[in-house]
């Protein structure tokens, strides 16, 4: 389940989104370093095992297919991590985890990982903040 900022409205009385942060451009430079040979497959795609059977099982997938293998689309895997959350954070795998996590952590944050099954590419798509207002 890939979660956007937007899906937390509604998520409870003081529930606010700080901002977003997209990775894309990043993103665009490591795939052109791809193609252009100056990095190769190994440099780029190393996802962690967990992040690959997170992905295989409770990622979200999207329409885009994967830039470096270009034969199956990418996944995106939703982590929160916080105060009192594990120091491993939480893979969210619903919209009604991610409300109940809201509801109870004054601060989080959530990483949005984009993960190829196929290859093991992966590479953080966007991060945003989410605090409980006073």
């Amino acid at each position: 389940m890939s979660l956007r900022p937007e899906s937390l409205r509604g998520a409870g009385e003081g529930t606010q989104v700080a901002g977003q942060v997209d990775y894309r451009l990043a993103r665009n430079s490591i795939v052109n370093q791809f193609h252009k040979g100056r990095l190769s497959r190994l440099d780029i795609c190393d996802a962690h095992p967990d992040l690959l059977r997170a992905a295989s099982n409770v990622g979200d997938e999207t329409r885009e297919e994967c830039p470096i293998c270009e034969e199956v689309n990418v996944r995106l895997v939703s982590y929160v991590f916080g105060n009192r959350l594990p120091p491993s954070g939480v893979c969210v795998t619903s919209r009604q985890e991610m409300s109940r996590l809201a509801r109870t952590s004054k601060q989080m944050t959530c990483y949005v990982v984009e993960v190829c099954p196929n290859c093991s590419w992966n590479h953080l798509a966007r991060s945003f903040a989410i605090s409980a207002r006073p």
